[in-house]
């Protein structure tokens, strides 16, 4: 992991300024911000850790949790909620046995919500990993689950 992280920090010349992309891409690769590869940019970029964890903290698109391989992020922006996104959250989280925020014992799924996606026309919306599903129905629900199982 120290290595990987050292290359992803010269990526970036080892620039302080950069810290946000470079944790973006040291989530990318882990999929979360493990504590060790905290340590190590703290280290490399000579931030205090701290600091680190405070930008972390701040941003909701970091998670110092491991995430499972396919995120659901259910939007519940104001569009999406009129439409009925509180029902799809309850149908997801059903049919994961996991609640908001958490992710699957099998490392499979972690389900998120968000306050917008930014395709409100397209709702009520789901985005699973980079794809965007719009007008989802609780009916649509588990045969998304079902593709991303396989």
């Amino acid at each position: 992991m120290a290595a990987r992280v050292e290359a992803i920090v010269a990526k970036f010349d080892g620039d302080k300024g950069q810290l946000v992309s470079i944790l973006q891409d040291i989530q990318e690769e882990h999929r979360y911000l493990p504590r060790e590869a905290l340590e190590k940019a703290s280290q490399l970029l000579n931030i205090p850790l701290s600091q680190i964890y405070s930008v972390a903290t701040f941003f909701r698109a970091f998670s110092l949790e491991p995430r499972g391989r396919h995120l659901i992020k259910v939007c519940l922006g104001t569009a999406c909620h009129v439409r009925g996104a509180n029902r799809i959250l309850e149908r997801a989280a059903l049919d994961l046995g996991i609640e908001a925020g958490q992710t699957t014992s099998d490392m499979a799924f972690t389900l998120e919500t968000v306050n917008c996606v930014g395709c409100c026309a397209l709702g009520p919306v789901v985005v699973v990993d980079d794809t965007t599903l719009g007008q989802m129905t609780t009916d649509k629900v588990v045969p998304m689950l079902e593709r991303y199982r396989q």
